[in-house]
Formats: structure tokens, C-alpha cells, sequence
């Protein structure tokens, strides 16, 4: 498995290439990043020589299209997917993921079937180019009655979903904190095969009752109570030998300390995490 970053929680480290130069830096194999704008800033040569130059791969490059909303909101993200999933086919990545909110104010059975319809179009785009789709269940509780009716937001139901749209390349976002608060444990893991598993989110929990931990107050790895050296244990059992990459959501949407400040925490959670699977 490899070590990556997304930017969530590093604060303000810069363009791609500081990002790229400081992930290296502290010892991680892999970012999240927007492929195509990659692209557009030095060229394919060149975004591959700076990849290459820092040993960094792309776990997940970007999914521009608002499949929640509006016809035209939709279609005009389209071209954009194409360009992303083009931009990710020549840099080497496979993943492109979205998540699904637990729950909506459209009626669910018409938002199902225009999500499915929808998402299809999406992962056939993607497919073209040989870039998987992830589909990211939100576990928080507090999230599943923000809005009208209950939606998806358990690991079956969302496998169940991906089998829905019908194409061989939909698999799981998989995040340690939504595996967390839906209460699954390491043998929900073990019941999958790799190829269901498109990418990997890993942060931490603080220690409150699980009906109360928030989406947005996330800890870095190995600060919290989540088991993740059970969850990465789980995924090395499968064969799973994709990105593991940090996502840390904070209230304000900020790094709660300076950028050093994060990637050493960040790098001493992974080595905690990885050192114990």
C-alpha cells in the first residue's frame, strides 16, 4: 500500500508542485490531486518528470461533475471528466472518486434512479481511459438527518449501488472514519476482494460516543480511537496494494496548526499506523 496525501488538513502548502515536493519530503509515495490542471501547467513531459522526479504517483485525481443536481450543472462537468480522466490515463492513475451524502431532500426513489443513470454516464466516460470510479458511503450520524429522507450511507448498500450502474469499473471509496461510524469492523474488510476497493481515505476519531463524532473534526492517524491498524491490516490481508491517502476535514474547512506542523504529524501518524498493521 502506498502512503499518500490529500490536501484536506495540511493548510496552505502551495501549488501542485510544492505539494508534490513537500509529500516526498516527508516520506509519502502518492497525493490526490487535479490531473488535468497538472497537465495544463507543465505539460504532460513535464508533470510526469516532476512526479517521477519526487518518486510521487496520483492516487485519485479530481471528479468535476455535480451529478447531485441540476441537468445542465451536470452535462457542463461532463467535458471536464473527459479531460480529467485523459489527463489521469497519461500520468498513471486509476482512481477518480465522489461521495455519496447519507441522505437527501429529492424523493429517493427518483433520486436513485437519476443518480444511477447519471453516474453510468460518468463511469463509462472514465472507463474509456482506464480510471475507476469510487463511490465514498458517509458514515456520520449527524449527517444522515440533515436532510429530508434517509439515503445511502452503509458499505452494502453503496456495493449494492455500484452494482446498480453496471459497469466493471465502480468500486468503494473506502475511509477509515465513515467504516468507523457506520460500526463495521475489520472482518466487513475481509469480506471484499481488492477490486472492489478503488481508493482509500485514513484519519482518525476523537474519543466521544460514535453518535457524536462529526464529519467535519477529524484527527490525524494514530491521534484518535479508530482501530487503523486493524483497517490497513484488513486491507494488506485482501491484497489490496493501492493509495492510503489522509483526509482530514476540520471545522472551517482549515489546518488546525501550521503547514511543518501537519505533514510531521501526519508522517508520524503513518509510521505509527503502518509500524502496527
Amino acid at each position: 500500500m502506498l502512503k499518500g496525501l490529500t490536501r484536506a488538513g495540511l493548510g496552505a502548502i502551495g501549488d501542485d508542485k510544492a505539494f508534490i515536493e513537500q509529500a516526498a519530503r516527508h516520506g509519502f509515495q502518492s497525493v490526490d490531486l487535479d490531473a488535468a490542471g497538472l497537465i495544463h501547467t507543465y505539460g504532460v513531459d513535464g508533470a510526469r518528470e516532476l512526479l517521477a522526479a519526487n518518486g510521487i504517483s496520483i492516487g485519485s485525481c479530481g471528479f468535476p461533475v455535480e451529478w447531485r443536481g441540476t441537468d445542465e450543472a451536470f452535462r457542463d462537468g461532463l467535458p471536464q471528466l473527459e479531460e480529467q480522466a485523459k489527463a489521469a490515463s497519461l500520468l498513471g492513475c486509476t482512481a477518480s472518486c465522489t461521495y455519496i451524502l447519507p441522505a437527501t431532500d429529492l424523493s429517493p426513489g427518483a433520486f436513485t434512479i437519476q443518480a444511477v443513470r447519471r453516474l453510468r454516464e460518468c463511469a463509462n466516460i472514465l472507463n474509456a481511459y482506464g480510471v475507476k470510479l469510487g463511490l465514498e458511503f458517509v458514515g456520520p450520524h449527524h449527517l444522515r438527518t440533515a436532510w429530508k429522507y434517509p439515503f445511502i450511507y452503509t458499505m452494502e448498500d453503496t456495493l449494492a449501488f455500484a452494482d446498480a450502474i453496471g459497469t466493471s469499473n465502480v468500486g468503494l471509496l473506502l475511509d477509515a472514519y465513515h467504516w468507523y461510524t457506520n460500526g463495521l469492523g475489520t472482518e466487513d474488510i475481509e469480506k471484499l476482494s481488492p477490486e472492489q476497493i478503488v481508493h482509500v481515505h485514513i484519519n482518525d476519531a476523537k474519543d466521544i460516543p460514535v453518535e457524536q463524532v462529526l464529519d467535519n473534526d477529524r484527527l490525524y492517524p494514530g491521534e484518535g480511537v479508530i482501530d487503523l491498524p486493524g483497517f490497513l491490516g484488513s486491507l494488506k490481508r485482501i491484497g489490496y496494494k493501492g493509495a492510503v491517502a489522509q483526509e482530514i476535514l476540520t471545522p472551517g474547512g482549515g489546518a488546525p496548526v501550521s503547514v511543518e506542523e501537519a505533514l510531521q504529524r501526519s508522517k508520524a501518524g503513518f509510521d505509527k499506523v503502518f509500524a502496527n498493521i
